[in-house]
């Protein structure tokens, strides 16, 4: 692993903490931008951070996934992680929007949720080029774990996370939930 990751993570807080703040397309109303004064996450912990091969699946299936409007998006079901979290032994699915992209969307909700964290669920993006190891594993980093548009404004529409990748176990890492 990077010996950097915490210091790029730290990097790329503040650069969204600057543009939830002042750009025009910001999520967070702009009613409520004067006083942002950044988001919340839990500290990075190592212990949240894998180094995981993608199982992915012999014959991917399109999955209907609800949003957080009452209509529905498509994702294709591409592989999954397995893995252990506090404790737990657990299993993530990865899906794509287009078999032709190279960047995998996991989505989770995890016993944080609703709590300490956004009610409905997290996301982690995962691209090629910068989660990707030389030995072809895939970096699943929760201290990259964000919350979707929908939780800073209800004009947003968002998917929500497949009741699969609802996780039985806390995951007190990456973004908190927002409070205005």
């Amino acid at each position: 692993m990077s010996s950097d990751w915490k210091r790029e993570l730290r990097e790329q807080r503040d650069a969204k903490d600057e543009f939830f703040a002042s750009h025009p397309h910001s999520p967070v109303p702009s009613a409520e931008r004067n006083d942002f004064d950044g988001l919340a996450y839990y500290p990075p912990e190592e212990a949240y951070r894998f180094e995981l091969p993608l199982h992915e699946h012999d014959e991917t299936e399109t999955v209907t996934v609800g949003t957080s409007t009452g209509g529905e998006s498509e994702y294709l079901r591409w592989g999954e992680f397995r893995f252990d979290v506090a404790g737990e032994r657990v299993t993530l699915q990865a899906y794509k929007s287009d078999p032709a992209d190279d960047r995998l969307w996991v989505p989770f909700r995890d016993e944080t949720s609703g709590e300490a964290t956004y009610g409905a669920g997290r996301y982690l993006d995962l691209e090629a080029d910068s989660h990707r190891t030389d030995e072809d594993e895939w970096i699943l980093d929760f201290n990259e774990a964000y919350n979707p548009t929908c939780a800073y404004s209800d004009e947003y529409e968002c998917p929500l996370p497949p009741t699969e990748n609802w996780l039985d176990v806390p995951v007190e890492a990456g973004e908190k939930v927002f409070e205005t």
